[in-house]
């Protein structure tokens, strides 16, 4: 079953598929880093208020499996999640590799698909929305 959240004026229930890759696609995942970037993840996305669902590293991907809230653009968290996982990243596993442009982990881009709500029953839903009001005004009426 859904675990819907909500806020002040929504109530939502937003999953997205996030693939982030390391930059120039290096096999840079492996060893204590691989046990401990999830851990690093994690903490982030507590600390940005997204609930990381699932994950699972590989030497040269991450999968990831994030309810973002919808104040919150994909784009956004994203950034933030890439921005600071590389400075940790490299403060505690590259310790002062990093070039004279910054600590540069992630490649630029990443790769995102919902995991939202059956589409047929949202097209169902939208089909018969309009049978539904018309229902309900006759009620009304009656009344």
């Amino acid at each position: 079953m859904r675990e819907w959240q909500s806020q002040t004026h929504v109530r939502w229930y937003c999953r997205y598929h996030v693939v982030i890759v390391p930059k120039y696609r290096k096999k840079a995942i492996y060893g204590v880093l691989r046990k401990d970037i999830g851990g690093i993840l994690k903490d982030l996305c507590n600390q940005f208020g997204i609930e990381l669902v699932e994950g699972h590293a590989v030497s040269d991907h991450i999968h990831m499996c994030l309810s973002i809230p919808p104040k919150h653009s994909v784009a956004y968290t994203i950034g933030r999640l890439k921005g600071k996982s590389a400075v940790r990243i490299h403060r505690d596993y590259i310790k002062g590799k990093g070039n004279a442009k910054g600590f540069h982990f992630w490649s630029t881009g990443y790769c995102v698909s919902t995991a939202g709500l059956d589409e047929g029953k949202v097209r169902e839903y939208i089909r018969n929305q309009e049978e539904t009001e018309r229902r309900q005004e006759e009620l009304d009426l009656d009344d």
